[in-house]
């Protein structure tokens, strides 16, 4: 979530509704108020099925790559506790890197027609880089990949999708909400960032520190059988 309230996702949200169902903002506003939820659900939906199962795949093939070197478990994942903490300070503003200061995302001229039109630029959205989603989807990626199992991958990477699916296809069913509310949401970008910083600089203490039983404990592992019910 905090992803999709990222400086890099939230103010592209209009355009990308707008592109992925084919319909002008103002054609929101004035056609047939049924036909459009539907034809947004839609797309949306279809958008949404593409850059999960690309961010899915990264977390199941970041855990299978993981479990490879299991026997070099303590130097990954020191590593990875420095890499993330290098993240959280970049997110804040706090340090300058530019390699992740540049945008990489694929960029389609002219969408093809209709759901499969939708499922393709999801797919190429996952398989993007931006700079903020970079980090935080980054250092997942690395906390999946010191699991060595790829269920596991499966599901952080699952939830992580859910964590920008859920608020954007709301978002797409009341972007006329979400315009008039957007300048005020804006006030509230740069203590967003503050907190996904210190967020990601506290995952990177827990693997420095070996600590993941104590994240276990407080949000402890449900499986597949407790998410459903």
């Amino acid at each position: 979530m905090l992803s999709f309230l990222s400086p890099c996702v939230l103010p592209l949200i209009p355009s990308y509704v707008s592109y992925i169902t084919g319909i002008s903002f103002e054609d929101f506003k004035t056609a047939d108020k049924a036909f459009i939820r539907k034809l947004t659900l839609i797309n949306s939906s279809a958008f949404v099925i593409g850059f999960s199962t690309i961010f899915i795949l990264l977390g199941i093939s970041s855990s299978f790559i993981g479990s490879l070197f299991s026997h070099y478990y303590d130097q990954i994942r020191i590593t990875g506790g420095i890499i993330i903490i290098i993240f959280g300070l970049y997110v804040m503003g706090l340090l300058k890197l530019n390699f992740l200061a540049s945008d990489k995302r694929v960029h389609l001229k002219t969408k093809p027609r209709g759901v499969l039109g939708s499922l393709v630029v999801g797919l190429t959205f996952g398989a993007g880089w931006t700079p903020c989603i970079g980090p935080i989807l980054g250092s997942i990626l690395l906390i999946a990949g010191t699991s060595g199992s790829a269920v596991y991958g499966f599901k952080l990477l699952l939830v992580y999708s859910l964590g920008l699916a859920i608020p954007f296809i709301t978002t797409s069913l009341l972007i006329n909400t979400f315009l008039s509310h957007f300048k005020a949401i804006q006030k509230y970008m740069r203590l967003i960032m503050i907190v996904s910083g210190l967020l990601l600089i506290g995952f990177g203490i827990i693997l420095l520190t070996d600590s993941v039983h104590i994240l276990l404990s407080v949000a402890p592992d449900l499986g597949v059988e407790g998410l459903i019910k």
